[in-house]
């Protein structure tokens, strides 16, 4: 690893949460970078410089006169009103976030989407977007964004977007290590720039879930321990990320807490669906798992709900255990 890899962090039009995901100790976010030879040049929320040394480290790197090994922005670009970017100036700099983002990008080793706002444009952009919200290299599905779909950092690599909301810390954690160490490379990102360490995996993947999903034993209503997907909106099946094999905060991920699954590592995640109710079509939910034919699905479930077994109909219907596994007579324990 390159000693003393420095990252600028600045936070866009979004929420913070990506900061506060990133503090997770135990899934190996900053603590484990600073640890690595990672240097956090400046990050609003966490480091003590403010005014003029700020202001002077942005126009040193924008100038050329700093190295800069990644930029890293959490939160969409705010281009409104009418593309001026007025709608978010970079405190104290005279100068909207906008403007700092195309100044300082062409300067970086990287260039890093942290969170499904940086990445597409995310809850931000949701529907009327009024401030004009858009991703560094996406404008939702669309290839392009504040930087357009040419751009390239220094490392030859175009935007990684750890899509997400929030994207979980080893994610971001790894990824900047990955950068850091110059193993990260083009054929590692997915078509939407993704790191496909995660990317190539479902959030269904290890969901605690699962035996309920497979016969199609789901639940009714919010608190019950069936499977989300055929009534209450859960998009596992259909979601990168390999949110349910890693632990969040000392837990497990949004299906293991009883919250379905709204594939925010997604563009455009943000519009157009209640996340609470699963859209269908004369029954049929419209959103089926990712590679499997509707004909398929239709006739596995119809298989599956006939063979299941009713300790599991009884407990997807229930928000605890009501009816416990059971072995067969004669058989020994094990």
């Amino acid at each position: 690893m390159a000693e003393n890899f420095g990252v600028l962090w600045l936070q866009a039009g979004g929420c913070g949460g990506c900061t506060m995901a990133a503090l997770d100790r135990d899934a190996g976010g900053f603590a484990e970078l600073f640890s690595l030879g990672v240097e956090l040049l400046w990050h609003p929320s966490l480091s003590e410089a403010t005014g003029a040394e700020v202001r002077d480290l942005l126009d040193e790197i924008a100038g050329g006169r700093r190295r800069l090994d990644a930029l890293v922005i959490e939160g969409a670009v705010l281009r409104g009103p009418n593309g001026t970017g007025l709608a978010q100036k970079l405190a104290g700099t005279g100068r909207t976030m906008l403007d700092w983002v195309k100044a300082l990008a062409p300067r970086a080793g990287s260039v890093v989407a942290v969170g499904s706002c940086a990445a597409f444009g995310g809850v931000t952009a949701g529907a009327p977007d009024p401030a004009e919200a858009c991703g560094l290299q996406f404008d939702k599905e669309v290839s392009g964004g504040v930087l357009g779909r040419d751009f390239r950092a220094k490392n030859g690599l175009p935007v990684v977007n750890i899509a997400g909301c929030a994207p979980h810390p080893g994610w971001i954690g790894e990824t900047l290590a990955a950068l850091a160490t110059g193993l990260l490379t083009a054929d590692m990102l997915d078509a939407l720039g993704r790191p496909r360490f995660f990317a190539d995996h479902l959030a269904h993947h290890g969901c605690s879930r699962n035996e309920f999903y497979e016969y199609k034993a789901s639940a009714g209503e919010a608190g019950a321990r069936g499977c989300l997907m055929e009534h209450l909106g859960c998009k596992a099946t259909q979601a990168v990320g390999d949110c349910n094999q890693r632990i969040w905060n000392g837990g497990g991920a949004c299906t293991h807490a009883g919250f379905a699954c709204v594939a925010c590592t997604a563009p455009g995640f943000e519009d157009g669906r209640d996340f609470l109710e699963t859209p269908k079509v004369a029954g049929i939910p419209v959103g089926l798992p990712l590679d499997m034919p509707k004909a398929w699905f239709i006739a596995l479930a119809a298989l599956s709900k006939s063979a299941t077994p009713r300790r599991v109909r009884a407990n997807a219907a229930a928000g605890h255990v009501v009816v416990a596994p059971q072995r067969k007579p004669g058989k020994a324990r094990p």
